[in-house]
């Protein structure tokens, strides 16, 4: 069992930043980050595999969020940048020991096992 722990959300208005973080109870060989907006599905934003070999991101964020992490913290990042009004969702932390189709869009948010509670990122016009 993984237990994780999200923070760093918060509310900013757009062009602004704010940086996730995950903490995870013991090591995962792939985490990511997915958020939910009311009325609309869970989407993968970011995840990436423990070797840090792979990354991947949906396209609307890509060139603003950065993932990453410190393995020695069981941690993940999610640097958000240039924060638009359509990123405000509830932020969920993801992991699971299944490397398959890591980091990729294939891979759906079933797959993963473990799930955080989420933090909620509210950005203004």
């Amino acid at each position: 069992q993984v237990q994780l722990v999200e923070s760093g959300g918060g509310s900013v208005q757009a062009g602004g930043s704010l940086r996730l973080s995950c903490v995870a109870s013991s090591s995962s060989v792939c985490m990511g980050w997915f958020r939910q907006a009311p009325g609309k599905e869970r989407e993968a934003v970011a995840s990436i595999y423990r070797s840090g070999t792979s990354t991947y991101y949906v396209d609307s964020v890509k060139g603003r969020f950065t993932i990453s992490q410190d393995n020695d913290k069981n941690t993940v990042y999610l640097q958000m940048n240039s924060l638009k009004p359509e990123d405000t969702a509830m932020y969920y932390c993801a992991a699971d020991l299944e490397a398959n189709f890591c980091a990729s869009p294939s891979r759906p948010p079933q797959s993963y096992n473990y799930w955080g509670q989420g933090t909620q990122v509210t950005v203004s016009s």
